[in-house]
């Protein structure tokens, strides 16, 4: 079976995605648009960090859309279902990328794609590290390289909703 995921050959193995190439990060250097978000959370680093890796369809990704293994350089899929005001039928927003970066329950980087409504194709940079504050985690994400202010400013109103999902799930 062969799959293409932004233009690179991919193979399935165990369950997940391999790229099939050296591991590279995108040049952000064209595109300087970032954000940060923190947010302080009940949880342990330990259980945050498992529900970006393991345990993604419970709290952001649709059931049933996931394809993922969390290991460096393997690639992940899956998808979001979103119905806003006023709309019959909900939207479906694939999500890919891959992890560059895997340290448990300290920090995970991984390149993050979507389509026209979110990175508009662009390969971006997703960082959580995860700091043990008390009984819970602070947790500060940055996401790079956006192609444009526009598609950085609707992740900056996404990503806290987002994150307020994963604190409410695992609470």
């Amino acid at each position: 079976m062969r799959n293409v995921i932004f233009n690179r050959r991919i193979r399935r193995k165990r369950g997940g995605l391999s790229v099939n190439q050296p591991l590279t990060t995108p040049d952000l250097g064209a595109r300087p648009f970032h954000l940060t978000v923190e947010r302080e959370m009940d949880a342990s680093p330990e259980a945050i960090y498992e529900g970006w890796t393991e345990r993604i369809d419970r709290w952001f990704a649709a059931p049933g859309t996931v394809l993922m293994r969390p290991e460096v350089n393997a690639a992940f899929f899956f998808e979001t279902v979103h119905r806003f005001e006023n709309q019959e039928k909900a939207d479906r927003y694939p999500h890919y990328g891959r992890f560059l970066k895997l340290e448990k329950a300290r920090l995970l980087e991984l390149t993050w794609v979507t389509g026209p409504k979110g990175t508009k194709g662009a390969e971006t940079v997703v960082t959580v590290e995860l700091y043990p504050r008390g009984g819970g985690t602070q947790l500060r994400l940055s996401h790079a390289g956006f192609p444009d202010e526009e598609s950085r400013d609707q992740h900056a109103v996404a990503w806290p909703y987002v994150l307020e999902q994963l604190d409410n799930r695992l609470k």
